[in-house]
């Protein structure tokens, strides 16, 4: 999938039992498992490695940096 290969994987998680499994949201086929000690380490992995579960932490500090600069600079000539 073009997206995939331009973009990069685009990955969902979920546990079942003791397993990890993962795979692309944009259904080109990328995907995989792994097997943990527990259903607890699983559930908690996968929970980890979700995007959308995340706590919003804000803009990445690249995307961020041009309003910092900006804010800097006004700031000072004021």
């Amino acid at each position: 999938m073009l997206a995939c290969r331009i973009l990069g994987h685009r990955f969902r998680f979920r546990a079942e039992g003791p397993l990890m499994l993962w795979e692309c949201v944009r259904e080109c086929g990328a995907g995989g498992s792994k097997r943990y000690a527990t259903d607890e380490d699983a559930r908690r992995y996968a929970l980890g490695l979700e995007r959308d579960a995340a706590p919003d932490r804000g803009p990445p500090l690249i995307a961020a940096l041009p309003v910092r600069l900006l804010r800097r600079v006004r700031g000072r000539r004021r």
